[in-house]
């Protein structure tokens, strides 16, 4: 049992702990996102800790919108969420809520409070009423308007509803403690009057309440169990308690804190990245080269990939940040044994096979994936004119490069060997041509046991090649001066981010879909664009190179 207790994290402790006290029968829990924007890999974590909760102890996830500020939310947002939740694979079923739904509740809560002398309207403005709240080290100052009667509030309540204020005019507030330790405990405002249609109920109300007095009203309602939500609400915790205990709920969940995950040298705050896509520096919130959720889709991550990242960051309650390269380290591991291995030549040149036979098409074989036979085989079309990248040809190589240069032998991959004899250059110097002759009896997978070559090169067939377009991503932000520029708050851009090639393909990528991928031999992981790739125009995301530096640590 000690050992069980010690493998899980302070959450799953603490909901042992209320299951087997009666605290709770059952567990239920819930992913409650504002439609105000894309969600972004820290909301990853969270969704899956949820669902994965709920799943663990045989119990409900719920999907809330918490969509009480209609200043800022939109259906485009309530639909790109509901999309990234369900390709992580957390399943809502039937248990779909809007905060918005619970508006009549939430109304009979705040008159409730009022009956009961916990609720008072008031009249400072919002200034006055931050000039009124005090500081740390000082105790807050009484509204002149906190002590009106019950009746009196009752019906300036009622007159807030029917529209009778401006704007600001009046908000109603918790009365509870100025002087308390805690300042979200000093008459916090639990609503305001605010004439904006919303995108669920239209122009039904114009008093909308705030998210500190909905929240746990959402929770209470629904009947959650564990409200598992992030750090910087610990501190809000004892008004969700004090809203759900004054508003007499049964059964009142239960708040747990854990830590944010942090990503380093990436950019998450929703007002940096509606300003990036605002100002056309990425093409929207799914751009590739952030990490909203729909963009790392876009860019070829995999919703297991993701699912081991979550679960190699863990749970806890000190915050910390995570380097970005263990995001890359799970989808090269997710995608390595998954994956066919094809040949694109991404910067090319044109090799020709002087004494290869023209005209002549022979089909070879060559395996999809090296670690895992499974993934089988393919025939790759090889003639006398190939693409060989322009790296892979020196004219005067330093020591130990061992691919093509004058009178050096190499194997094209899952071919033949082939020998440099000459190459041509164009006016500016530039090798535009390397001639070759190959060894027939050299064929791959002959069972050749000759001399021996120390370079493979990879290679498309030029006359039967299909162009297509790489894009390959750099860190959007300059990872030497950090995330924001310390002057003015502003983000340090990459201006090398994107770098678009037109490439060749082996012919095998002709019935290729948006979102598949693979590995193109020594070059990387590429997924097909699901916004811009045609079939007659194929454009292709590298979702991460090969090869990293980065360990995991023992």
């Amino acid at each position: 049992m000690a050992e069980e207790m010690v493998s899980k994290n302070f959450i799953e402790q603490e909901i042992d702990k209320d299951l087997r006290e009666g605290v709770y029968d059952h567990v239920c829990t819930r992913f409650p996102p504002e439609p105000n924007g894309y969600l972004h890999i820290g909301h990853a974590k969270s969704i899956l800790l949820n669902y994965g909760l709920a799943q663990e102890y045989g119990g409900t996830f719920h999907m809330r919108f918490d969509d009480t500020n209609p200043t800022k939310e939109k259906t485009e947002f309530v639909d790109s969420i509901k999309e990234d939740i369900q390709w992580l694979g957390a399943d809502w079923k039937e248990h779909l809520y809007f905060a918005s739904d619970y508006f009549d509740a939430m109304y009979e809560c705040a008159v409730k409070l009022i009956k009961k002398g916990k609720a008072f309207v008031c009249d400072l403005t919002a200034d006055e009423i931050r000039e009124y709240r005090g500081t740390l080290k000082e105790p807050g100052k009484e509204s002149p308007y906190r002590n009106r009667t019950v009746e009196e509030n009752l019906e300036l309540f009622e007159n807030m509803r029917e529209g009778k204020y401006a704007d600001g005019e009046k908000v109603l507030r918790a009365k509870i403690d100025m002087a308390s330790p805690n300042i979200n405990m000093r008459d916090p405002v639990i609503y305001r009057v605010a004439r904006m249609s919303h995108h669920n109920t239209g122009d039904k109300w114009c008093i909308y309440p705030m998210y500190d007095f909905a929240h746990p009203i959402e929770d209470a309602v629904e009947g959650i169990t564990h409200s598992i939500c992030t750090l910087e609400f610990e501190d809000h915790r004892p008004l969700y308690d004090w809203v759900v205990r004054e508003c007499e709920f049964e059964n009142p969940p239960r708040q747990i804190e854990f830590a944010k995950m942090y990503l380093t040298n990436v950019v998450t705050g929703k007002r940096y990245i509606k300003k990036l896509v605002e100002d056309k520096i990425v093409d929207g919130w799914d751009d590739p080269r952030l990490v909203t959720i729909a963009a790392l889709r876009r860019r070829g991550f995999t919703p297991e990939s993701i699912k081991m990242f979550v679960d190699l960051c863990g749970v806890s309650k000190a915050q910390s940040s995570v380097d970005y390269a263990m995001l890359e380290y799970c989808i090269r591991e997710d995608l390595k044994l998954k994956r066919p291995r094809m040949m694109a030549v991404l910067d090319p040149i044109r090799l020709v096979i002087d004494n290869y036979p023209e005209g002549e098409v022979e089909y070879l074989d060559a395996p999809n994936n090296l670690e895992n036979e499974e993934l089988g085989s393919r025939k790759v079309p090889f003639c006398r004119e190939l693409y060989i990248e322009r790296e892979d040809f020196m004219e005067n190589p330093p020591k130990k490069y061992f691919r093509l240069f004058p009178g050096n032998e190499v194997r094209l991959m899952n071919a033949y060997f082939v020998k440099c004899v000459d190459f041509e250059k164009d006016e500016d110097g530039n090798i535009t041509v390397v001639h070759c002759t190959y060894d027939p009896e050299t064929k791959s997978g002959s069972g050749f046991e000759g001399r021996k070559v120390k370079g493979t090169i990879h290679w498309v067939a030029a006359p039967v090649a299909v162009k297509a377009t790489a894009r390959l991503y750099e860190n959007l932000v300059d990872e030497e001066k950090g995330v924001y520029n310390k002057e003015d708050g502003s983000l340090n851009l990459n201006p090398n981010s994107l770098t678009v090639k037109e490439i060749y393909v082996e012919p095998n990528f002709k019935d290729v879909k948006p979102y598949d991928s693979f590995q193109f031999v020594r070059q990387g992981y590429f997924c097909v664009d699901a916004h811009d790739s045609r079939p007659d125009a194929l454009v292709f995301n590298r979702i991460v190179s090969l090869k990293s530096s980065f360990r995991l640590p023992k």
